[in-house]
């Protein structure tokens, strides 16, 4: 997940996980910097002009750049496809219209437009799809009925272990919901499928299967966060509710790199831990004067 902030007076325009949350990049009035997410050590820059979408393909050495139209060379309808090994441009992709998001993994490259979808193979860039779509203004879909708008929504890893969705928003407040919980929960009351169904999501959002953190960033403050793990907490009950602890990492437009921790125990009390702030801006400063 990625979120992009091209008018922001903030110093981050633009941020970005890879996929296995191994690592992010975020994309300033200069150009872009990828960080170690674990250690918050910088491992690579460019000062390539401003930049509003970078997009890494896992820890490889691609990444998907669409500039902010501050340069000729940087338009926003040009998606270029990066190489930071030779630290020059693979390709590049023109469009009519500005692009609002880029998806990538190993098999497909998604460009997203206003009202247009782009599918290419990631090996060959030959185009396998165009899909026509309603008017998106922000490249995503949000969803919710929250007055505050979302700005980053992102699944926890693939485990054994109950589902996560976590979301972000212009309060300012993270928002974790655990899908498996509710689901499992609903299989027992009901063994009618149709009514697993039809109220499944009704059951995930209800505030017993959600826990929110309130003023995680300041309000208004562009984010992005995802799950980075989660573990079973050991637990000797024999309560069919999991306790479990969620590691959560949030990339604020304000420079700052949180990583909090949401532990729930059998009971489905939560509890919220600021483990680590990181001042993205300081901490490079004091790795180049070393």
């Amino acid at each position: 997940m990625s979120t992009t902030n091209p008018s922001s007076s903030y110093p981050i325009l633009c941020t970005s996980f890879n996929q296995d949350n191994s690592c992010f990049v975020i994309g300033t009035k200069d150009g872009f910097k990828i960080f170690d997410a674990k250690t918050g050590t910088l491992l690579y820059e460019r000062a390539a002009g401003a930049c509003i979408i970078v997009e890494m393909l896992f820890s490889s050495s691609l990444l998907a750049i669409v500039g902010a139209g501050e340069q000729p060379s940087l338009s926003p309808r040009r998606l270029c496809l990066f190489n930071t090994a030779t630290g020059s441009p693979i390709r590049e992709l023109n469009f009519l219209t500005s692009i609002l998001a880029v998806r990538v993994n190993k098999k497909r490259l998604a460009v997203i437009l206003q009202d247009k979808t782009y599918i290419y193979d990631t090996g060959t860039l030959e185009i396998l799809e165009t899909i026509d779509t309603v008017p998106n203004l922000k490249g995503r879909n949000e969803v919710g009925s929250y007055q505050s708008t979302i700005f980053s929504l992102s699944f926890g890893p693939s485990t054994k272990l109950p589902g996560i969705l976590l979301a972000t928003s212009s309060s300012g407040s993270v928002r974790t919901f655990f899908l498996g919980l509710a689901l499992n929960q609903r299989i027992r009351k009901s063994n009618f499928l149709g009514a697993m169904i039809r109220d499944s999501l009704s059951d995930v959002l209800d505030p017993t299967h959600h826990h929110i953190l309130h003023h995680a960033v300041p309000a208004g403050v562009k984010s992005n966060a995802v799950v980075w793990k989660t573990d079973r907490v050991t637990d000797t009950s024999t309560s069919e509710t999991m306790a479990l602890r969620s590691t959560i990492s949030i990339i604020t437009s304000s420079s700052y790199f949180l990583d909090y921790s949401c532990c729930v125990n059998r009971k489905n009390e939560c509890t919220w831990m600021l483990e680590r702030e990181l001042n993205l801006l300081s901490a490079i400063s004091e790795q180049t004067s070393r």
